[in-house]
């Protein structure tokens, strides 16, 4: 009820908005990964004519990397890409005052081989996992936290080989490694060629103190540049909503994506769009950021200085609340 609350509002902004006599187009400056799944959500808002609907000019720069994005936007040439809200908060400690809206809460998973004998997380250890990000990847760092846990110091258990993701997945596939830590496209990819999920990061989490599925990944912007800007931020809130909705009530809005997720495979594709699916937020703000505030300090304590700074505690500030219906 919350979630269709939210949409509900979302729906009435963008009406009520668009009703204005005279507004011109407003134009929103987009610094996205040219292969991440953002670009889907793009294609399906031109393909659906949600970007005109909503009164707004989408001015999208491709970028070879998340970090570029990250770049663009303390150059002052974006004024939305995506990224956490790790990131975010720790951005605010130094004093850009960044915000976070939610947009997935797709996770990576350990993902074995069909056959592999490792049935549970415990049996990871003496083993060759293969870990996508680094040494202080979120996901990384959080599985870690729930095997400590049990008593177990993955680091120092297994043998971790850290690399791109392209490359840990392409490993996975050639056998090199006993199991692989991925991001969940890459683990999308392993699905569909057999590859077992021995467990989604979203299932260790409650373990770690969240009540639910948590948005890692948002819309962020300058939260100045949000409050000049108020009514173009609802209706590009409320415009992304609708793609999202749209991409879960129809497969025919899957046939716009398809050339961009880089297959043809039918099993990959509907692959990719149930895990896409399954990670499009749907609780309110005030939740997602409650489990945001539980899980930072666990990365926190894991992942020191090196990932959050100085900082032991989420900033406030750090998750946009000025969407109705949140």
């Amino acid at each position: 009820m919350r979630a269709s609350g939210r949409t509900f509002a979302l729906a009435v902004t963008l009406a009520l908005t668009l009703a204005a006599p005279g507004r011109a187009a407003e134009t929103i400056r987009l610094a996205v990964q040219k292969t991440g799944t953002f670009s889907w959500e793009l294609a399906a808002i031109r393909a659906g004519g949600l970007d005109k609907e909503a009164d707004l000019s989408l001015e999208v720069t491709e970028l070879a990397s998340t970090e570029a994005g990250k770049i663009a936007m303390r150059a002052g040439s974006a004024d939305v890409i995506l990224s956490d809200w790790l990131w975010v908060s720790r951005e605010r400690t130094l004093g850009a005052k960044l915000t976070f809206y939610p947009y997935s809460s797709a996770l990576g998973a350990v993902m074995v081989p069909p056959n592999s004998p490792i049935k549970t997380l415990a049996d990871l250890k003496a083993r060759k996992l293969a870990v996508a990000g680094g040494a202080i990847d979120k996901s990384w760092l959080l599985l870690q936290a729930r095997m400590k846990q049990d008593g177990i110091d993955l680091k120092s258990a297994a043998t971790i080989v850290y690399g791109a993701p392209p490359l840990i997945a392409a490993k996975a596939l050639d056998g090199e490694m006993d199991a692989s830590l991925n991001f969940w496209n890459f683990c999308a990819q392993l699905e569909a060629k057999g590859f077992r999920r021995l467990a989604g990061i979203e299932d260790i989490l409650p373990k770690l103190g969240a009540k639910g599925a948590v948005a890692a990944v948002g819309y962020v912007f300058d939260e100045k540049w949000a409050a000049s800007h108020h009514d173009a931020v609802a209706r590009f809130i409320a415009m992304t909503r609708k793609a999202k909705e749209l991409l879960v009530t129809s497969d025919a809005a899957w046939d716009k994506i398809a050339p961009l997720t880089g297959t043809s495979d039918p099993v990959m594709l509907k692959t990719y769009r149930d895990r896409y699916r399954d990670g499009i937020p749907r609780r309110s703000i005030a939740d997602e950021e409650a489990d945001a505030r539980v899980l930072y300090r666990v990365l926190a304590e894991i992942g020191g200085r090196d990932l959050v700074g100085s900082a032991a505690e989420l900033d406030p500030g750090t998750f946009y609340h000025a969407v109705p219906g949140d």
